[in-house]
């Protein structure tokens, strides 16, 4: 995440092994300057992107700063393969140990800066002072959520706040959830997790309340009040919230968070190279993950306002790598 509210930090254990292999990788991309992909994110899309290239034999550089969704403290669990779930952190971290097992991928903990150039020429990848030139770029940089903000907010993230229902709704089962949003988003994401738990309250957390009148007869149906006030501070321990009080004076109950104040997608780096966004400001691509440049692929969070799930982004991140690859293959390998 770049820009706005700095996401969470990594768990420390992670966080140590991060920066272990972030010096590692430091000297050996030193010499590694021309590859066949740039990936831009770390991220479940960007790692899967480069663990298929590299199967196809491509030469790969993934830039990482290490940070976003998947460095916040959540364990996932709607992900087969793992029946007692995985830490977003710990699957970072396998999926850069089963990387090692190939030699031509490289890894720079640099941030993005620009990126220059076309299909024909090839793409001069610019971050912080290093160059390295690409035949292909995969872009993976993922949202920045817009989480409320109170003293200590960070640690509850991916703890007890949490912002997708479909990844931590059902542990959520019959307890206290707070959804925080001004919107009729937040009111729909309130009624949707009223189907789990009859113990659902909205709070506004804003100078404006937009919710509509349909949603607002919807929520007094389903007995879920609204709260129109803003959070002044949050009680809890080890992240996990037993409290929020608001600036009205207000303490409210609870054992979950649902933030539903919206995300911004991290498009910096393809606004600059000319993709084309969507209405709601995401990266446009096809069924294969093309962007509207050549050459320039793009995958997970970045490229839909839904389906933010990490299944999304390893399926997204090996399509595009597929795509990638056959934007390489010379001629007389194409079925075109």
């Amino acid at each position: 995440m770049a820009t706005g509210t700095q996401a969470a930090q990594a768990v420390p254990e992670a966080q140590d092994a991060h920066d272990a292999q972030d010096e590692h990788d430091a000297q050996e991309t030193q010499d590694v300057r021309d590859v066949d992909a740039a990936v831009v994110g770390g991220g479940p899309a960007g790692l899967s992107a480069a663990l298929q290239l590299a199967r196809y034999g491509r030469r790969v550089l993934v830039l990482d700063t290490g940070r976003g969704r998947s460095t916040h403290h959540q364990t996932n669990r709607n992900y087969l393969g793992f029946p007692d779930g995985i830490a977003t952190t710990e699957l970072r971290a396998l999926g850069r140990r089963q990387l090692a097992h190939y030699p031509h991928v490289r890894f720079a903990a640099h941030r993005v800066t620009g990126i220059l150039g076309d299909a024909r020429r090839g793409f001069t990848v610019q971050a912080q002072g290093h160059v390295w030139w690409a035949r292909t770029v995969v872009l993976a940089t993922g949202v920045l959520d817009h989480f409320p903000h109170f003293p200590g907010w960070q640690e509850y993230v991916g703890r007890s706040m949490f912002w997708c229902i479909a990844c931590d709704g059902y542990e959520n089962r019959g307890r206290r959830v707070l959804v925080v949003g001004h919107t009729d988003a937040a009111a729909g994401e309130a009624m949707q997790l009223h189907g789990l738990t009859d113990r659902v309250l909205l709070l506004t957390n804003s100078r404006r309340d937009d919710i509509s009148e349909r949603y607002r007869r919807r929520l007094a149906a389903a007995g879920v009040p609204v709260v129109h006030d803003r959070i002044k501070a949050a009680e809890g321990a080890d992240g996990m919230l037993s409290a929020i009080v608001t600036r009205g004076g207000a303490r409210l109950p609870l054992d979950a968070l649902f933030s539903l104040q919206g995300a911004t997608p991290e498009t910096a780096v393809a606004r600059a190279l000319g993709v084309r966004l969507t209405a709601q400001g995401y990266v446009e691509v096809d069924t294969e993950q093309h962007t509207s440049v050549p050459g320039v692929y793009a995958a997970g969070d970045l490229t839909a306002v839904h389906s933010h799930q990490v299944s999304a982004a390893v399926q997204e991140g090996a399509q595009a790598a597929s795509a990638a690859n056959y934007f390489l293959y010379p001629p007389e390998l194409r079925a075109d």
